[in-house]
């Protein structure tokens, strides 16, 4: 089916989205913390990048492939980790997983995600990574390095900007309690969205699978506090030249806004920064994402991954403009999870690609680095 005349933008991908997925799991995914400034900067900034449209160029046949980290990639872009995934939408991670492949994007699985590395196995591509909150327990950070190796995972990903549980007031208010119920106020939600409701009947009440292999059963939904806190420690240099050491692949360090610490990162051997305020999810006082961009691009010689707010191709160019090498989608691919399902994602992928290829046409590009000559301003 061809989606593009009912759902040409992310926005309507979002708003279909918003009517299937159930409140308190809506406010889950959409929610930042705070008064939800630092999400709202990271929107705000993106559209001070403006760029300078080129002319008389003839016929442009863009070319969107990228390298990162030793691979030549098709598309510029790829699925950050989404915590708790498979409660957004039934089998999230799976129906994700085997999109990223038949693109040939990154697709990145949270250590506090609903399926384990081993259950996705058979739907990886190429470039399966895998992000790790770091676990305090030595025995047990060997033992989820060797799942996420032994399941296909190449490229490791260390979150280091959740060193404590954020609040998150708007997911408290939607009904989410320590730990999860499923009360009658929420389950009257549950009843106006049967597409989630069977899917879940389907695949059983979402939880943390890997989590529960080391921490007993912790069934249910999560909120702002779960147990995915109680194997968690707040790293420090140490930790990262550990898990250096233990990872033989790629490593990447996401959350990273600070330029000097680009510099250290690089210095200590991981081989990607990701430049990351968490969605405005963790702190609302930080800068926007692309707005530290340039001083990181600056800072270090290795390839720059960004996410925060990012919605089209235009918010692609922009980061590329200002030195990223990639840039990540979270929220974004489960909104088009709740519009479409499985159908959702691949979609998605053609939005980015239409957007990037008509943008690219207007700036006269015919690979996505001569965007960097087009820069007009950046706030």
């Amino acid at each position: 089916m061809d989606h593009h005349a009912q759902y040409p933008a992310l926005s309507d991908l979002r708003a279909r989205a918003r009517v299937r997925i159930p409140r308190f799991v809506w406010e889950y995914l959409d929610s930042g913390t705070g008064a939800e400034a630092t999400k709202a900067r990271n929107r705000t900034k993106l559209d001070e990048v403006i760029l300078m449209p080129s002319i008389l160029h003839g016929e442009v046949k863009p070319d969107l492939s990228v390298e990162l980290m030793g691979r030549t990639l098709p598309l510029p872009f790829g699925i950050a980790p989404v915590g708790m995934s498979g409660m957004i939408w039934p089998g999230a991670e799976a129906m994700l997983a085997r999109a990223a492949a038949r693109a040939g994007i990154p697709y990145c699985l949270s250590t506090v995600a609903t399926q384990t590395p081993a259950d996705l196995s058979r739907d990886l591509g190429e470039d399966a990574w895998f992000q790790m909150y770091p676990p305090r327990d030595p025995d047990i950070r060997t033992d989820m390095l060797q799942k996420a190796r032994d399941a296909g995972f190449g490229t490791l990903i260390l979150t280091v900007d959740v060193p404590v549980p954020s609040r998150r007031e708007r997911q408290v208010r939607s009904g989410l309690t320590t730990p999860p119920k499923l009360t009658p106020r929420l389950m009257a939600q549950v009843a106006r969205c049967p597409a989630w409701a069977l899917g879940i009947a389907q695949r059983g009440m979402p939880r943390m699978k890997l989590i529960d292999e080391y921490a007993g059963q912790t069934k249910g939904l999560p909120s702002n506090k779960h147990a995915g806190y109680l194997l968690r420690t707040a790293p420090d240099w140490d930790y990262l030249r550990w898990l250096r050491d233990a990872w033989s692949g790629p490593m990447v360090v996401k959350g990273v806004l600070d330029a000097e610490d680009a510099g250290a990162l690089e210095a200590a051997g991981v081989d990607a920064v990701w430049i990351s305020n968490h969605a405005g999810r963790q702190f609302d006082a930080a800068p926007a994402t692309i707005e530290r961009l340039p001083a990181i691009r600056a800072a270090t010689r290795l390839p720059v991954i960004i996410d925060g707010g990012f919605e089209g191709g235009l918010d692609i160019l922009r980061a590329i403009a200002l030195g990223a090498d990639h840039v990540m989608f979270g929220r974004a691919w489960h909104y088009a999870l709740g519009a479409l399902g499985a159908d959702g994602p691949a979609h998605l992928v053609e939005i980015l690609k239409l957007d990037l290829e008509a943008n690219m046409g207007q700036l006269g590009l015919t690979t996505l680095t001569e965007v960097r000559n087009r820069v007009v301003s950046h706030g």
